[in-house]
């Protein structure tokens, strides 16, 4: 047999311990419930600032998805893309707008866009606004005689469904610097 007339008086502590352990547990994940709370409200506040952008009256603002597969609804309509990237350019006649399927969607300048020097560069965010056309012959043809596209440019052009002949293009203002507006 065995002797345990030394730990007589001692208290098994196996059961208290736990509890502890589960309340230290609950405790820390209760601080970090806190925590993302007060992270998310902050992301909230940040994001609730928008930047108002002045778009031509009666324009339509368009979500991209809505666009680049057919944008044969909005054939003659007044409307207005943002937060889509410039993916290159269009000879001097225009710029091509990078569409979340990764097809691009072709933006030509108006005459006085154009004549005020007026553009986007590649990787800039422009918000245009502008009606949407159907490309054909004579349009790429007008081009070609302008000398605003080469031959190049009008093979990639021809690609194009539709087009939007920009009226305004106001391009995102980097912080503390300025920005054209058009």
């Amino acid at each position: 047999m065995a002797d345990n007339a030394s730990r007589r008086g001692a208290v098994n502590l196996g059961v208290p311990l736990m509890i502890t352990a589960f309340i230290v547990i609950g405790g820390f994940l209760y601080w970090l419930n806190l925590q993302a709370a007060e992270q998310e409200a902050a992301q909230m506040v940040e994001e609730e600032a928008p930047i108002e952008t002045a778009t031509i009256e009666g324009a339509v603002v368009v979500a991209a998805a809505d666009i680049q597969l057919d944008a044969s609804p909005f054939e003659g309509q007044m409307i207005t893309l943002e937060g889509l990237t410039v993916a290159g350019q269009l000879g001097a006649q225009g710029f091509w707008l990078d569409l979340p399927n990764g097809n691009p969607f072709l933006v030509s300048l108006s005459d006085e866009l154009a004549a005020q020097g007026v553009g986007a560069q590649q990787g800039q965010t422009p918000t245009v606004t502008g009606i949407v056309l159907a490309v054909n012959d004579s349009i790429l043809n007008a081009w070609s005689a302008a000398g605003t596209i080469s031959e190049g440019d009008r093979l990639a052009a021809e690609f194009a469904t539709h087009f939007m002949d920009a009226a305004q293009v106001v391009l995102e203002v980097p912080a503390g610097g300025e920005g054209g507006e058009g």
